[in-house]
């Protein structure tokens, strides 16, 4: 078992993966430990998650009082401390704001697609909670009713909290979530999802005690969403892309309001690496 000392300085050294990754922005994010029963370490507010040192830390108990520590509560405790209260399994937890995956949630879109057999294994399904003001009870009520049965949630127009055994688990999560994310982002761009059907993500949520992997990460009826099930509607229906031969020089752009995108190879290639150079990879 770790002492509160290590769990000191796995917050900070994953905060600071965080930032470094570009997953949060100035004073973003936060991050705890469940230490016992009665206290959880946390991250403090207005304090950059690539700049924390050990000692800047602070202890509260289950109602989000303050125990030990110099600086303030984060005022988003309240969200930490319902999955806490609710899983029992977690003892880690991590709140950022990744920009694929936040974009996905300030677009109304849920990852919960069965498009990769990796992320199916690992997490389930990623849901997309409804909006609330961050740091309030409305955000908490939001989350609740997913708490039980995600390990990873986006949250709408805000950002994405994951949570797990410990916070090495609840980091990794979150990089998943974001990997998942670029990957969800290409399909789109490409105009082509080749989903799992219902049974093959059967065979994989049963295949998860042989992983070792533990948690709900089943999921729904409804999440992940499988093949040949309809998809709920998007706040806005993103528009079709489809090929153009480059032979031909730049392709027509259709007037016709249908919504539908002609674009060449090329230019697809640009719009993906574009993509995912705003999140920090390079070209693959």
């Amino acid at each position: 078992m770790k002492s509160e000392r290590q769990h000191r300085e796995d917050i900070v050294r994953f905060g600071r993966m965080l930032h470094q990754r570009g997953y949060v922005a100035a004073t973003d994010g936060n991050l705890s430990v469940r230490l016992d029963h009665e206290t959880v370490l946390s991250t403090p507010t207005g304090m950059s998650k690539g700049m924390l040192e050990p000692e800047d830390l602070v202890v509260v108990d289950m109602t989000g009082k303050r125990v030990t520590g110099r600086r303030q509560v984060s005022s988003e405790i309240g969200m930490h401390l319902l999955i806490y209260s609710l899983r029992p399994d977690t003892h880690g937890i991590v709140h950022a704001h990744p920009p694929t995956a936040t974009g996905y949630a300030a677009a109304g879109l849920p990852l919960n697609q069965a498009l990769v057999s990796e992320i199916v294994l690992s997490l389930g399904c990623i849901p997309l909670a409804r909006y609330a003001t961050p740091g309030t009870p409305e955000l908490v009520a939001a989350l609740e009713p997913l708490v039980p049965v995600y390990d990873a949630i986006l949250m709408a127009n805000h950002g994405v909290v994951t949570c797990g055994e410990d916070l090495t688990r609840a980091y990794m999560k979150m990089e998943t979530v974001e990997h998942f994310a670029q990957i969800t982002l290409v399909t789109h761009l490409l105009g082509r999802q080749q989903l799992l059907t219902q049974d093959e993500v059967s065979q994989l949520i049963d295949a998860r005690e042989r992983y070792g992997l533990s948690g709900p990460a089943k999921g729904t009826a409804a999440c992940p969403v499988t093949a040949g099930a309809a998809l709920p509607p998007s706040r806005e229906s993103a528009p079709a892309v489809s090929f153009a031969s480059a032979k031909g020089g730049e392709a027509p752009k259709p007037q016709d309001g249908s919504g539908k995108i002609t674009v060449t190879r090329e230019e697809l290639a640009a719009i993906v690496e574009d993509a995912l150079r705003q999140t920090g990879k390079r070209r693959w």
